[in-house]
Formats: structure tokens, C-alpha cells, sequence
């Protein structure tokens, strides 16, 4: 690229019917189908007597991951994990994806400028709007599953003015967490990318390096912040409260 472009929105790279493809969405569907197809052959090699050493080493990730799990919530891991375990690694190599060889740099000049073929999906707003969306649901969703219609007296307390009051703060914290979980994710991974393509702009070589591994390690704790995170609010909603 002769000049650097950056876009703060997912740019469209082409058009399917009468919707537009951005660049985020397309490395969403890539991820997607990468987890997707590794999980399905882990599960067909750990059939196997003697499965591969790759299988063997995700077997041993999945199991300290499920034991990090468990010393959060002991009694419901077996129960919360597949979901966090999905966040994890949804929004890990959705970081990841903007940090591989050509993206940023490799795409199309247009008539609104150069468009990369590749961002990552979480350098997009909207992806990680939809992830905070479905995080504080699924907390309000197991909250009812355990404690049915009284998990929402928190809100909706009409006992007292003073608990009136506090469920509408407990309310008002429940659309906050939206919010926090959307622009904690958005900036420190858009920030990231941003980073690097000003480096690589003005030092071409191997400047970036260092900034590269920083990287590499801000996605997978930003991962773990946000399933963690994840992980205690529904641990939260679910415990029984005198």
C-alpha cells in the first residue's frame, strides 16, 4: 500500500443479492468453520487408541480450561463451561484473525479506497455488540433457569422505596454491562490493529515484531477477560441470595 487507510467500521467487499459482505463478517464465517471442522476432528481421532499429538495437546487445553472453570463455579462447571468455553475460543481467534500475514494489507482499491480482504472479527463494533447482547442474556436466561421469577424481584422490588430504588440501579448495572463488555473488546482489539499498521506503515521490516507478540497476548487475555467475566455474572445470577 502506498498510503495507510484506516477504517474505524468493517469495510463490504462484496455484495450478495442486496446485502452487503464486509471483511469482518467473512473472517466470522472463516472462524466459525475452522472451530467447527477442529472440534469435529478431535472428536473423530480421541475415538481412536492412539490419537495424534495435536489431539492430545487441545485434550489437555480443554481440560485445564475446564478446571479454571470449575474453580469458579465447582457445583454448575459441567453446565456453564460449554458456553464459555465458546465465548473463549469465538472471540480468541477472532482477535487473532487480524493479526495473520496479509490482513490489513492485502484487498481491493475502490472508489471509497482500499478495502482489506481480512479484519479481525472482533475490530468490529457490531460483532462485539452481538457477543455482549448474547452475554447478559444468557446470564438474565440462566438466572430464571435456576431461580425462576424470583431472580427478577432484584429489579423489581415494590416492597419499600429503598429496594424500588435499587433494582432500578441493579437494571440500569444490567444494561451497563453491555455496554462495558461491547467497547472493552472493540478498543483494545481495534487500538491493537491500528498499532500495527502504523508501525508497519512507517518501519516496513521487522519493527513490528515486538508489537505483533504484544498483541498475540492482548487477544487471548481480552478472550479470557470477557468469558471470565461471562463465567462470574452467571455464577452471580444463579446463586441463591439471602
Amino acid at each position: 500500500m502506498s498510503e495507510l487507510h484506516i477504517s474505524i467500521s468493517a469495510q463490504p467487499i462484496f455484495v450478495w443479492g442486496n446485502y452487503q459482505v464486509t471483511n469482518t463478517m467473512l473472517v466470522t464465517v472463516l472462524v466459525t468453520l475452522f472451530l467447527s471442522l477442529l472440534a469435529i476432528n478431535a472428536q473423530r481421532f480421541l475415538s481412536r487408541k492412539h490419537p495424534p499429538r495435536w489431539v492430545l495437546f487441545l485434550q489437555t487445553l480443554v481440560e485445564s480450561f475446564y478446571e479454571y472453570v470449575q474453580s469458579i463455579t465447582p457445583r454448575h462447571a459441567a453446565r456453564f463451561f460449554p458456553l464459555v468455553a465458546t465465548l473463549f475460543l469465538f472471540i480468541l481467534f477472532g482477535n487473532w484473525a487480524g493479526l495473520l500475514p496479509g490482513a490489513e494489507s492485502i484487498g481491493l482499491k475502490t472508489s471509497h479506497g482500499f478495502v482489506p480482504f481480512l479484519r479481525g472479527a472482533t475490530a468490529d463494533i457490531n460483532t462485539t455488540l452481538a457477543l455482549a447482547i448474547f452475554a447478559v442474556f444468557s446470564v438474565q436466561f440462566y438466572g430464571y433457569k435456576f431461580r425462576g421469577l424470583r431472580y427478577f424481584t432484584k429489579f423489581f422490588d415494590l416492597s419499600n422505596p429503598i429496594n424500588f430504588f435499587v433494582g432500578f440501579l441493579e437494571l440500569i448495572s444490567e444494561f451497563s454491562k453491555i455496554m462495558s463488555f461491547t467497547f472493552r473488546l472493540f478498543g483494545n482489539i481495534f487500538a491493537g490493529e491500528v498499532l500495527l499498521a502504523v508501525i508497519a506503515f512507517l518501519v516496513p521490516l521487522f519493527a513490528s515484531l515486538p508489537f505483533l507478540g504484544l498483541e498475540i497476548f492482548v487477544g487471548l487475555i481480552q478472550a479470557l477477560v470477557f468469558s471470565t467475566l461471562t463465567l462470574v455474572f452467571i455464577n452471580i445470577a444463579t446463586a441463591e441470595h439471602h
